[in-house]
């Protein structure tokens, strides 16, 4: 009796399940630590996430959100926006670009962040060829009916540490580690990712590695960012080793305040839960890390904890700058997309594909609102802070944070926040927003994110009136990246 399509389709199913059941029996995943111990015993050094500059007048940063190249290629037209604008300084003219002190990263935006931060304005001669243009998930499991990658799936992920970690390395950071990140004196690079077990955001930074006496500067750079990037499933997780019974380790006030006050804020009790599991190697001797964008798609957190721990009214900041400061900026770079939502035009609700993303999306755009509101609100709050500070200085602390005391104004500082967003190009929002979250795309899509980048940023409001506090007036020249539009010149007055 011959046997149907329809059972021969229903038994080869089960060939695959049951193939892929055993190749799951003995499939194994690279998850060896990507970290070391801190060799001093001690962990790696403390570190303020701001650097002293020349004339400390100025502070900058920017957060780079998650979107694999189609983020790395938005957030990149925005530093060639920053290259673009000169600004006067202590040193001598320079540009916007030579400014920035801080950059935040998650998935996608931690490849431009750390690269940025590697390189400096170097970054600009070669990223979008080097990476941007190539195909980074040549090296990565990515069919869906090879019972191996099926077999790896049901393992912990289709990609461990021996796919993407090992690209990037190979045709980007060539071996360096987080040591060349630190040693440099702007910007501080963050790169975000996710503790999945304590369902709370994980940033590369050096306090947070103190916390278990491991040195971060050993970190490779592409181990980081591969971190950030993990989406599950498709990424195995990434595996942070403790140590904490090789240092001693004393909680600062705010972990203890924020362990034991029902009034401290969530993302603060979320962080301080976290640190404290991470000194108990009984509970917690791995960590585990996915894809950044899960607890935190800006990379908003750490500065939002940074502030909500500090306990001085300049904090993160020392004196000396918070006397000094003038105007900071900190800009939050998202290329997020609309949801793909065909089926809110017909009577037929979503299949399983186009449902499960839609809540993955529902969860993570609605934290990603919240957190970018409280990071303005604890902006608009600093600044009040930094204010009142200031004017109860008096002229002899002026004189020794400030050099002198001619010219200065107590209320003369602004803290400025904003976004740079698809939806802020009417003409190319929809175009931007059709282009894949992936790690491969073509040279076209790739160019029209570089230039929008650069237009939104140079259009931006929150980015003139940065540049309208400027002590003289700038004439700045913007040039397309088309070959065919004509410069422009745009004046920002004089304060």
């Amino acid at each position: 009796m011959p046997t149907s399509p329809a059972a021969l389709r229903f038994a080869s199913r089960w060939v695959v399940l049951a193939t892929s059941a055993l190749l799951a029996s003995c499939a194994s995943l690279d998850d060896a630590p990507i970290n070391a111990v801190a060799e001093t015993g001690a962990g790696a050094t403390a570190a303020a996430p701001f650097a002293e500059d020349a004339d400390g007048e100025t502070l900058i940063g920017l957060t780079f959100s998650g979107g694999g190249t189609r983020a790395a290629a938005f957030s990149f037209g925005v530093l060639r926006a920053f290259a673009e604008t000169p600004v006067p300084g202590a040193a001598g003219a320079g540009t916007l670009l030579d400014r920035v002190d801080f950059v935040s990263g998650v998935s996608g935006g931690s490849v431009t962040a750390a690269y940025f931060g590697l390189k400096g304005r170097d970054a600009l001669t070669d990223f979008r060829e080097k990476f941007l243009l190539r195909n980074a998930e040549e090296d990565l499991h990515d069919n869906p009916w090879n019972p191996a990658t099926l077999a790896r799936v049901y393992a912990g992920g289709a990609n461990d540490r021996s796919n993407l970690p090992q690209w990037l390395d190979r045709n980007l950071f060539h071996g360096a580690t987080y040591a060349q990140l630190l040693e440099k004196k702007r910007p501080t690079v963050w790169i975000n990712a996710s503790d999945i077990a304590n369902h709370a955001p994980f940033v590369f930074e050096p306090n947070t590695f103190r916390a278990f006496c491991s040195d971060l500067s050993r970190v490779p750079i592409s181990e980081a960012v591969a971190a950030s990037a993990a989406v599950p499933v498709i990424f195995a997780p990434v595996t942070i080793e403790t140590f904490s019974d090789r240092c001693a380790w004393e909680p600062p006030k705010w972990v203890r305040y924020a362990s034991e006050h029902a009034s401290a804020p969530a993302l603060l009790k979320a962080a301080a839960r976290a640190l404290l599991a991470y000194r108990d190697t009984q509970r917690m001797k791995y960590i585990r890390l996915l894809d950044g964008g899960l607890t935190d798609n800006f990379g908003l957190s750490g500065l939002t904890i940074a502030r909500a721990a500090a306990d001085t009214p300049h904090a993160p900041l020392t004196p000396r700058q918070a006397a000094r400061l003038k105007r900071a900026m900190f800009l939050v770079v998202n290329s997020g997309r609309g949801s793909d939502t065909e089926w809110t035009r017909t009577r037929q609700g979503p299949t399983v594909t186009p449902l499960l993303m839609a809540v993955v999306d529902t969860g993570i755009d609605a934290s990603v609102r919240q957190g970018f509101d409280a990071f303005q609100l604890t902006l608009a709050r600093w600044q009040q802070d930094l204010i009142e500070w200031r004017c109860r200085l008096g002229p002899a602390e002026v004189a020794r944070y400030v050099g002198t005391t001619k010219g200065w104004n107590c209320r003369d500082v602004k803290v400025l926040s904003g976004e740079v967003a698809f939806d802020q190009l009417p003409d190319r929002r929809e175009r931007l927003q059709k282009i894949a979250t992936r790690f491969v795309l073509p040279p076209d899509e790739i160019d029209l994110l570089i230039e929008a980048g650069r237009d939104a940023t140079l259009a931006n409001p929150v980015f003139n009136g940065f540049l309208s506090t400027s002590r003289a007036a700038i004439p700045v020249v913007r040039r397309s990246l088309a070959p065919d539009r004509r410069p422009s010149v745009v004046l920002h007055p004089q304060r």
